[in-house]
């Protein structure tokens, strides 16, 4: 497996590395941790939950039971529908309430800390908190000046994606439970990036399993991570005013534009969640499909003839755009929802932190001045 080894030597005991010893900015190429979640497979254009490929799963397997593949390693009982908890945090920003919401979860629900409590606890506690994150995107999806949609009408959607688009619109179209729910399943997860490494920091600290996944949330308020796809379609609305996707790809390149969704830092092959979605946007008609295919193979054929040498295929934000466009989500919401798919995986790293039981405490090269006095200072 490609990312399950054996990790470094190097511990919280461990001496300080050399002058000489190199340092790798960003960690790229580091390994840090052993893991059965998730194989991200770089050669083979793949992509695994604890072995089974995510082409088999979306589509034939719901959210909820995925959650449960990634955090239990199996399908049932998965996530469990969210408990009746009205979203008190307004501030405007979906990203923001969720995260502090989720972080309000353990004073009000009584969750404790990792340290103290059992692993069956422990997944308890992260069920009801990712759940609750889905409502939580939700209701502040629908807004301040909505009245709350009654439970008893959330109660009627009888799967996870189903009760969230209820709970946010009221109801439910099945062509979008249909696109959310396959987006929520192949970005469910992905081995080790920024707010997953930011669940397990905080996870290895003892802290409680709603402050662990707040802090991944807290990751995503950068661009850099989980809010490219919304950048997308600001590309497909061009392309589809030009009417010309091979001479808008050539100008835009010609003017040194970074084109979003082509590339990824793992795969040397097409991203499989790619594919997976394409698929997705094919079977549900997308109306942006044909645009978007266009714009796609003129991009990767521009880029072919640019850079030869260069292995460059679409990636998930690509078709993430797409799909989250189909179910009629807007691109303000993109990183509310995949917060809300990103909890299967968080919660999975956080519980196996908790069984690892170690601090995670890496070291730093110093590179600063030598002693000095006070005086020296300017």
């Amino acid at each position: 497996m490609s990312e399950v080894q054996s990790p470094p030597a190097q511990n919280a005991t461990s001496p300080p590395p050399s002058p000489t010893e190199e340092v790798r900015s960003g960690l790229e190429g580091v390994l840090a941790f052993a893991t059965e979640i998730a194989e991200p497979d770089k050669a083979g254009s793949a992509l695994r939950y604890r072995g089974v490929d995510i082409e088999n799963l979306v589509g034939a397997v719901p959210y909820e039971q995925v959650w449960g593949l990634l955090v239990d390693g199996h399908f049932k009982p998965g996530l469990p529908p969210a408990e009746p908890h009205t979203l008190t945090v307004r501030s405007g920003d979906p990203r923001v309430d969720v995260q502090a919401a989720l972080a309000m979860l353990a004073p009000e629900w009584g969750f404790g800390q990792l340290i103290d409590i059992s692993d069956e606890e422990a997944r308890d506690n992260l069920a009801r908190a990712s759940v609750m994150a889905l409502s939580f995107v939700a209701q502040s999806a629908r807004g301040a000046g909505q009245p709350p949609v009654a439970q008893a009408e959330v109660d009627k959607g009888s799967t996870i994606p189903e009760r969230f688009l209820i709970r946010w619109r009221g109801e439910a179209d099945p062509s979008h439970v249909k696109a959310i729910d396959a987006y929520w399943v192949s970005a469910a997860e992905h081995g080790m990036n920024a707010s997953t490494f930011t669940a397990r920091i905080v996870a290895s600290t003892g802290a409680d399993c709603a402050a662990a996944l707040s802090s991944a949330v807290g990751a995503l308020s950068g661009p850099l991570h989980g809010g490219a796809p919304s950048r997308v379609l600001k590309m497909l609305d061009e392309v589809e005013r030009s009417g010309d996707a091979e001479r808008w790809v050539s100008e835009a390149l010609d003017r040194g534009e970074r084109r979003m969704g082509c590339g990824h830092r793992i795969y040397r092959a097409e991203d499989p969640r790619a594919r997976v979605l394409r698929r997705t946007c094919r079977e549900l008609g997308s109306p942006r499909f044909e645009v978007a295919e266009a714009l796609e193979q003129a991009a990767l054929a521009e880029l072919h003839a640019r850079k030869p040498d260069r292995v460059l295929a679409t990636n998930v934000e690509f078709w993430s755009a797409v799909v989250l466009d189909l179910a009629e989500v807007p691109p303000d919401l993109f990183t509310s929802l995949f917060t809300c798919a990103r909890v299967a995986g968080w919660s999975a790293h956080i519980l196996e932190q908790k069984r690892e039981g170690k601090l995670i405490r890496p070291t730093a090269k110093y590179v600063g001045p030598g002693p000095r006095s006070i005086a020296e200072v300017d």
